[in-house]
């Protein structure tokens, strides 16, 4: 009987050891608003979170979006009033059911690597398109981010189209 309460023992002991999974995630995070830049209602927020890895998820999450098209969204360089800004990356399509995208990057469109703190400072903004067709000068939502964040830029009339690719 003794051997058994000791062998009992032993696994409680051994059922309360920490196997906590490491995240993916240090625990850094930055997050901007994204404005409403059309006729379209739809405004919400993109969080960069640094992962372990050394890439950054970029996780965009807006409201007023609906239905099964993807909205091509794109990372640009400067400000979001900088006239034909050129494409620093190209990210998940936001989902129109559920307004999100997720993308995990670690370098720019040219393959320049970009770490989160680069990234959080970065001058640049995000843009996301009604579509990539006919529709693709419509801008449904867009955010500075990094530098370019802390600049004056308020409200729709300020929101330049994107650059023709």
């Amino acid at each position: 009987m003794r051997p058994l309460i000791l062998l009992l023992c032993l696994l409680a002991l051994n059922g309360c050891s920490d196997d906590t999974e490491t995240s993916d995630y240090t625990g850094e995070q930055q997050s901007y608003a994204m404005v409403q830049a059309s006729d379209f209602p739809i405004n919400g927020t993109v969080t960069f979170l640094e992962r372990r890895d050394n890439t950054t998820e970029i996780q965009i999450k807006l409201t007023g979006t609906e239905g099964d098209i993807s909205h091509p969204t794109h990372l640009h360089y400067g400000d979001f009033s900088t006239p034909d800004a050129e494409m620093a990356a190209q990210l998940t399509p936001v989902f129109g059911k559920t307004g999100e995208s997720i993308t995990i990057i670690e370098a720019l469109i040219d393959e320049t690597p970009i770490t989160y703190d680069e990234l959080i400072n970065f001058e640049g903004h995000i843009k996301v398109h009604l579509d990539g067709g006919p529709n693709k000068s419509t801008i449904l939502a867009a955010g500075d981010i990094g530098s370019a964040s802390k600049s004056s830029n308020s409200g729709r009339r300020s929101i330049a189209v994107c650059k023709s690719e």
